[in-house]
């Protein structure tokens, strides 16, 4: 034996005798805690569900990962990683002598660390709290906290751990997030070819990337495979069978999110409440139904579409918000054209001015205040007076949108025709005061204090106009929208669960029917035409503000209300083309048309209330309630407008509008009114 391969030897049996010396006293010195990886608790994605358990889409904080039990795991996804990362690991405590000093008498040969030497126990150490540094210091302290996860875990801890802390590329973290993303399945669903890619994955995540480079992570697991057959772990027909697959690997990153501006509402609502809501790893159940949110995004496209026709603009947008009249389940939430080009939610955070569709809420009134659809109001023109902010004297003298008047005509005919100088003179017979006091339930932020707001001279979003259209639509009852149903903790226990909500009465259900039975004629022949679906009643309104800088429209079936909205973000005016009538409608009634398609079953007809009844006056039909009965030896509109013709001052006002809202009863003997009731 020559003199230099004595010394050699000597060597290496110093250098693994100060080796192992180091790490006794390292393991009982290093003070390094294991706590980390003993009491493992990683951040898990959590996913959000629409109400049929669907998934809309999972979030997360830094890492994508969803957390797999060791029970999960198929025994072949297991042997094909022990196979090729450490095929003695159910034999050895943590690390492996052999390994490391075969590692040694590389990095010597080499001059530099070249080979690691590690277990899978070492490889789960470095990957959760150790630099990848290739240092003596850092080998020493890997090794001792291996041999002290050995003595805490068990084998299938350990694999359990490795296989959800590790990086499989693609920003999936965890062995079933991977398995989820590239193959679309969960991990008892895998084939063997299909084990062999993700085990072979973690040793070069980027470049084996198998939507990348699909043929070079093909080739890995064909090397996985090939080792698996040499430890005898699978047989030649199963190792042929592998060899032969050709995985279908799927580019979609599981990261996508079917409704982004969904999954951003449901953070700023409930990440105060729940604060690792993103890495918690909750199920959290939402109201939205994924296929009505497909169809509203289809509806959002289209009134884009059909606005940038008569106004194309970098900033013209548009929102949609659907809701169960009965129960405030928000169905689908668009905020807007494009979420990668704007997460600005426009239906929960854009406040615009809703025009004519908020003139619904000052019939309603009227009608509580004992007036009846077929009660006169008269269509002309009025200066007002009042004082502003400043205690400025100053004058306001609205316009209809065609620039006529009409006269006296019924409230129905001037809500469906959406009559503006109509709704004034209405809202100045019932009086402001009483208006305003009314309105309060609505609990509309800073609405002005001034006749103005009669024709939608305020701020709202498209969900608060969801919330109190309920008026109509939930006869009667302002119901609170809601978002999430409940959030279920990954052990199962329920964290939270929200129930439907009324929060005021505006009305009572016969009186909202009143208003509803207008609203459909909105949309049978009145300004909402465009709204009108076959087989299915909808009752809605337009809104279109001045010089059309927003165009709205407002409408219901007999369960579900839907809001849609288009206008430039910088509220400069759009084309006069831009209508709630004329672009928004077609849009809604696209939604309805679909939501139809889909569920065939869903309600056609509204419930007539009791205590609706209804009569002939004047050779037509309406309706009436005993708040709101049938007016009383009502002259004909022809004559009435005839007379009253050289009866109107300078300024248009009618000398004789106080008698309009006289007291009104219902009289069966009365010769010009028939009366049944439903």
């Amino acid at each position: 034996m020559s003199k230099i391969f004595k010394s050699f030897i000597k060597f290496i049996i110093i250098i693994t005798i100060g080796i192992i010396g180091a790490m006794l006293y390292a393991y009982t010195q290093i003070s390094m805690d294991a706590d980390k990886l003993i009491d493992y608790n990683p951040e898990v994605s959590s996913v959000v569900l629409d109400k049929n358990g669907d998934q809309i889409a999972y979030i997360f904080k830094d890492k994508h990962r969803l957390y797999a039990k060791y029970e999960e795991m198929p025994e072949k996804l297991v042997y094909a990683l022990v196979a090729i990362e450490d095929s003695g690991f159910f034999e050895h405590q943590g690390i492996s002598p052999e390994a490391i000093l075969r590692a040694i008498f590389k990095d010597i040969q080499a001059g530099s660390f070249v080979e690691g030497g590690s277990t899978l126990t070492q490889q789960l150490i470095k990957n959760t709290y150790l630099t990848s540094e290739k240092t003596l210091g850092r080998k020493i302290k890997e090794a001792v906290l291996a041999l002290k996860i050995e003595k805490s875990l068990t084998k299938e801890q350990i694999l359990e751990r490795y296989l959800n802390e590790i990086f499989f590329g693609n920003g999936y973290y965890g062995v079933k997030t991977a398995a989820n993303g590239f193959f679309h399945k969960d991990l008892n669903e895998l084939t063997l070819k299909e084990s062999a890619i993700l085990v072979g994955l973690p040793n070069a995540p980027s470049t084996l990337n198998p939507v990348k480079y699909y043929e070079r992570a093909i080739n890995r697991a064909d090397t996985v495979l090939s080792r698996l057959k040499t430890l005898g772990w699978i047989d030649e027909a199963q190792y042929e069978e592998a060899i032969a697959e050709r995985p279908k690997v799927y580019s979609s990153s599981l990261t996508q999110n079917l409704a982004p501006y969904v999954v951003d509402e449901v953070i700023k609502q409930y990440e105060p409440v729940v604060e690792d809501l993103r890495t918690g790893g909750y199920t959290i159940h939402t109201t939205i139904d994924l296929k009505q949110q497909e169809i509203a995004q289809e509806a959002v496209g289209k009134v884009y579409k059909d606005a940038m026709r008569y106004s194309p603009s970098s900033s013209l947008n548009a929102a949609l918000i659907s809701m169960e009249s009965s129960t405030g389940n928000i169905l689908a939430m668009v905020g807007g054209v494009d979420y990668k080009k704007s997460a600005f939610n426009r239906a929960t955070q854009a406040s615009r001015q809703p025009g004519s569709s908020f003139k619904p809420f000052i019939y309603q009134i009227a009608f509580d205040a004992g007036n009846n659809p077929a009660t006169y109001v008269q269509d002309i023109e009025k200066v007002f007076e009042y004082t502003d902010g400043n205690g400025n004297r100053k004058t306001w003298s609205p316009k209809n949108y065609d620039g006529t008047f009409k006269g006296f005509m019924t409230l129905r005919q001037a809500l469906i025709e959406s009559r503006n100088l109509a709704t004034v003179n209405l809202a100045s017979n019932l009086g402001m005061s009483n208006i305003f006091d009314k309105l309060e339930v609505l609990e509309i932020s800073n609405m002005p204090r001034d006749m103005s707001i009669v024709l939608g001279n305020l701020s709202v979003s498209p969900l608060k106009m969801a919330q109190i259209y309920s008026v109509f639509g939930n006869y009667g009852k302002i119901v609170e929208p809601r978002l999430v149903s409940k959030i279920i903790a990954k052990d199962g226990s329920l964290v939270l669960e929200t129930k439907s909500e009324e929060i005021a009465e505006f009305t009572r259900p016969e009186q909202a029917y009143l208003t509803t039975s207008i609203l459909q004629d909105v949309v049978r022949h009145g300004t909402g035409y465009g709204a009108l679906v076959d087989g299915i009643e909808l009752a809605g309104k337009t809104g279109t503000t001045n010089n059309n800088v927003d165009a709205w429209f407002c409408g219901y079936s007999p369960t579900i209300e839907t809001m849609i909205w288009v206008g430039r973000d910088d509220n400069r005016p759009m084309n006069s083309g831009v209508t709630g009538g004329g672009v928004v409608a077609p849009a809604f009634a696209h939604y309805y048309r679909k939501l139809i398609a889909i569920y065939p079953k869903t309600k056609r007809k509204f419930d007539i209330p009791s205590g609706v009844g209804y009569g002939v006056i004047n050779g037509k039909n309406e309706f009436y309630t005993s708040i709101s009965p049938l007016p009383l030896d009502q002259p004909n509109l022809e004559d009435l407008n005839a007379t009253d013709a050289n009866a109107t001052d300078e300024n248009g006002t009618d000398e004789n509008d106080t008698s309009i809202f006289g007291t009104q009863e219902t009289n069966t003997n009365n010769s010009s009114v028939d009366v049944s009731i439903f």
